[in-house]
C-alpha cells in the first residue's frame, strides 16, 4: 500500500490554518483580554474600518452572525409582514429563515445549473405586487453577475440585499463583493474564507442613514446607554471575534489565491472525466469557499470517497421549498424547481481549504476518477422551464 492509498483527506482543517497564525492570534486575544472591553469598543471599530477599506465600502457594521446580518438588513429596509422577498431555492436555510424571522414571506426561485446563482427568468416568474426585495446569493464563493437583477430591481423599485456569506474577497467587474453600495451581508462562521472562532458577521453599505440604523438595530436601538430610540435586538459583534478577524483579514487574499490554485489542480486532474466541474475564472471572480462538482450516482460516489478516507459535503441536499420547515406554508412540492431539485441529487463538495496539499488533491482525484469510471455523465445543463415557474407563482398569489 502506497502513502497515497492510506492518506486521509479532511473536508476542512481549521487546525492547520491556526498553526500558521497562532502567535498573532494569541497576541490579539491577549490584547482584548487585557483591555477588559469585550463588547464593542476599539477592536470592533478597528475591524469594521479595516473590512470597509478592504471591500471598498464606506461602512461596515459588525454583527453577531451572518443570519443576524440578513435579518438586520431586512429590518433596516423596513421589510416585514405582508412583504415578499425572492430567494434562491438552492442556498443555506438562513437566507429564507431571515425573511421569515422579520415577518415577511420568502418566495423561492430556481437557479442556473452551471453557476448555481438565481435565474433571472425564474425571478421574473414569481414577482407579485407584494414583492419588496430580492436576495441574490454569491454562492460557493463565486460573485454573481447582478446586472440583470439590478435592472429588474430598478424597474420594479425593489430592494436588493446581497447574501455574501461565502464570498469574502470575491470580485465582480474588478470590484470586491461588498462594494456595491447596497446592503451586503457576510457570515464569519469558522469555516468561511474569513472565519472567526465562533459566530460573527457584518454588513457593508455606502448609505450613511442605513449604517446608523443598523448600528441601532444591533444594540437594542440604543445610541447611548439606557437611551432607546427604536426597538432593536442584541446582535453585536464580540471584541474577541473582531480581533481574530483583524488578524485573519491580513491573510485573506493569500488564502483565496491558494483556493484558486487548488481549484485549478482539481480542474486539471478531473477534466477528462464524466464529472461536471465548476468553472475556474481567470481572475478573482471566484474564491472557492467550496469546490462543488455535479456527478451521477452522487451518494454511491460519495460513499466510495468516504471508504477511502476522503471527507466530502453536500451543499445543499434539500432545496428550501422541500424542507420540513416550509411545508406548512403551502409551498409547491417536488417538480416545481427542476434545476434546484436536480442539483440537490448531483452536487458534491470536495475538500477545499488553503492548506490542502497537492498530494491530498491527487488522492481525491484518483479515488474520484476510479469511483466514476462506470457512471454516466450528468446533463451539461438543466434547462429552466418557464412552465414550472408559472406553477411556482401560484403560491405567491
Amino acid at each position: 500500500m502506497s502513502v497515497l492509498d492510506s492518506m486521509r483527506v479532511p473536508f476542512l482543517d481549521l487546525r492547520a490554518q491556526f498553526a500558521g497564525i497562532q502567535d498573532e492570534i494569541s497576541a490579539a486575544i491577549d490584547a482584548v483580554l487585557s483591555s477588559g472591553q469585550f463588547v464593542g469598543g476599539r477592536y470592533v471599530a478597528q475591524f469594521e474600518e479595516e473590512f470597509a477599506k478592504y471591500t471598498g465600502a464606506r461602512f461596515t457594521i459588525g454583527v453577531s452572525s451572518g443570519t443576524a446580518a440578513l435579518e438586520l438588513a431586512l429590518k433596516a429596509e423596513a421589510i416585514g409582514p405582508g412583504d415578499e422577498v425572492i430567494v434562491p431555492a438552492n442556498t443555506f436555510f438562513a437566507t429564507a429563515e431571515a425573511v421569515s424571522n422579520v415577518g415577511a414571506k420568502p418566495v423561492f426561485a430556481d437557479v442556473n445549473p452551471t453557476v448555481f446563482h438565481l435565474d433571472i427568468s425564474a425571478v421574473e416568474a414569481v414577482l407579485t405586487p407584494r414583492t419588496r426585495a430580492i436576495i441574490p446569493v454569491h454562492l460557493f464563493g463565486r460573485a454573481m453577475d447582478l446586472s440583470e437583477i439590478e435592472l429588474l430591481a430598478n424597474e420594479r423599485n425593489l430592494v436588493l440585499i446581497e447574501d455574501a456569506a461565502q464570498a469574502h474577497g470575491a470580485e465582480s467587474g474588478g470590484r470586491k463583493v461588498g462594494a456595491s453600495g447596497r446592503l451586503t451581508c457576510f457570515s464569519c462562521y469558522p469555516g468561511k474564507n474569513l472565519g472567526a472562532y465562533g459566530d460573527a458577521g457584518m454588513i457593508t453599505t455606502n448609505d450613511e442613514d442605513l449604517a446608523k440604523r443598523l448600528r441601532l438595530l444591533r444594540d437594542h436601538g440604543s445610541p447611548a446607554k439606557y437611551q432607546h430610540t427604536i426597538i432593536g435586538t442584541n446582535s453585536r459583534l464580540d471584541a474577541l471575534q473582531a480581533a481574530v478577524l483583524s488578524v485573519k483579514l491580513r491573510y485573506l487574499d493569500q488564502w483565496n489565491a491558494k483556493r484558486r490554485e487548488h481549484a485549478q489542480s482539481y480542474q486539471r486532474l478531473l477534466k477528462h472525466s464524466t464529472i461536471f466541474l465548476p468553472q475556474v475564472p481567470a481572475g478573482s471572480e471566484h474564491v472557492f469557499h467550496l469546490f462543488v462538482i455535479r456527478v451521477s450516482a452522487r451518494d454511491q460516489v460519495r460513499q466510495s470517497l468516504a471508504n477511502a478516507g476522503i471527507e466530502t459535503g453536500i451543499h445543499y441536499p434539500v432545496p428550501l421549498h422541500l424542507t420540513r420547515a416550509y411545508q406548512d406554508f403551502t409551498y409547491p412540492g417536488r417538480g416545481t424547481f427542476p434545476t434546484a431539485e436536480t442539483l440537490a441529487d448531483e452536487i458534491l463538495s470536495l475538500p477545499m481549504f488553503p492548506e490542502l496539499t497537492e498530494q491530498q488533491i491527487s488522492r481525491v482525484a484518483e479515488v474520484l476518477l476510479r469511483s466514476t469510471e462506470n457512471v454516466d455523465p450528468v446533463a451539461p445543463g438543466v434547462e429552466y422551464r418557464k412552465g414550472s415557474a408559472k406553477t411556482a407563482s401560484a403560491y405567491a398569489d
